[in-house]
């Protein structure tokens, strides 16, 4: 009698067969990992109810917030009871929520506390300016930047990059090209930084950005960014964080590059803040377009800087209006600030962030 005898399986249909079970054992773990939490939760549940029931045959009333347990010796107990306790906080924050929507649903007046933000309890900073300051204002009509204020310098920007840039920041260049109008990019080849900065001042260029990046990170990610305004400085050096190009961006917009766009600085209180805030805006054009409808905003939020870069959205009958992402976005951090243009020796510095000068969580200094 002959038997059949099939071909063995090809490496490719042994490859199949192998994802085929490792996805069907991950499938099996996932929901006998659901199906546990089901029960955990269940049997929550009912160790609750049990011993809400236990406590009302009693007559033993909830534990109060801020209440203490330190004379109970049994740690399991103590922790039982506290967890009771935030439990029952819990239930008291939410029952006066759903009150006061209530009390405005009839038309009642509620008021409303103030949030308690970390920005509110700001440590007091003398260096924090008044809005209208007119000695500040004085000093600020004689710094380097006044030129570009008074519109009798337009912008002229040089942007190059570390020695051998990879691609990745050749990507972020790129856009950031069509956000900031009259840049130009140069290579960097083997100059110094200090040497572009004086033949860039020769050559009529008002600033110079340099980025950097971390090369023995695989990709390389973008680091920083030197801001070096000319012909006198200063010099600042930014650490950048958190960037998303607009090409990946889901449903982002595209821009005109041609139109100025209008620029909002928020935030920038403190004598600092004001000079960071005014070399930034220095980079871009005093007079905006506003046919291109387009915005860029630095916001700072705890010494961290956001940028954005937006586009107005109206309807067709004109009465709304939507900001839609244009991007790149990223987030920005002053390291430090230097007196002139950069000098890596004998450079004054007027700011450097140290880790230990903002151990506490409430002291800011932009």
């Amino acid at each position: 009698s002959s038997r059949l005898t099939l071909p063995p399986p090809s490496a490719r249909t042994r490859l199949c067969a192998t994802g085929a079970k490792e996805a069907k054992e991950a499938m099996v773990k996932k929901a006998r990992k659901r199906e546990n939490k089901k029960l955990a939760m269940e049997q929550l549940s009912k160790q609750k109810k049990k011993a809400s029931e236990k406590r009302a045959v009693h007559g033993i009333k909830a534990p109060t917030p801020g209440q203490s347990f330190a004379h109970i010796k049994n740690a399991a107990k103590r922790a039982q009871m506290v967890t009771m306790m935030k439990q029952e906080k819990k239930k008291m924050k939410a029952k006066a929520r759903r009150d006061k929507k209530e009390a405005e649903a009839r038309g009642e007046e509620v008021i409303r506390p103030e949030p308690r933000t970390i920005e509110k309890m700001r440590e007091p900073d003398e260096t924090i300016l008044p809005p209208d300051d007119s000695e500040v204002e004085d000093d600020e009509a004689l710094d380097e930047f006044d030129s570009y204020f008074n519109s009798s310098t337009p912008p002229k920007i040089l942007i190059t990059t570390q020695q051998r840039p990879s691609k990745h920041l050749f990507g972020f260049l790129n856009e950031l090209v069509c956000v900031i109008p009259n840049m130009f990019y140069y290579p960097r080849k083997q100059f110094a930084f200090k040497r572009i900065c004086a033949a860039a001042a020769k050559r009529g260029f008002t600033d110079i950005m340099l980025f950097s990046e971390n090369r023995n990170m695989k990709p390389a990610q973008i680091q920083g960014v030197y801001i070096c305004h000319l012909p006198k400085g200063p010099t600042s050096y930014w650490r950048i964080t958190r960037l998303k190009l607009g090409q990946e961006m889901k449903g982002g917009a595209t821009c005109n590059a041609s139109h100025n766009p209008e620029l909002i600085m928020n935030n920038f209180i403190t004598r600092l803040g004001r000079r960071l805030g005014r070399q930034l805006a220095a980079l871009f054009p005093q007079k905006p377009d506003f046919v291109g409808r387009r915005t860029v905003t630095f916001h700072n939020q705890r010494d961290f800087v956001f940028f954005r870069h937006y586009r107005y959205a109206f309807k067709e009958d004109g009465t709304r209006c939507r900001l839609q992402e244009i991007g790149p976005r990223f987030t920005m951090k002053c390291r430090f600030l230097q007196h002139g243009t950069f000098d890596a020796k004998e450079g004054e510095f007027e700011y450097i962030w140290r880790p230990d000068s903002q151990v506490s969580r409430k002291r800011f200094f932009v």
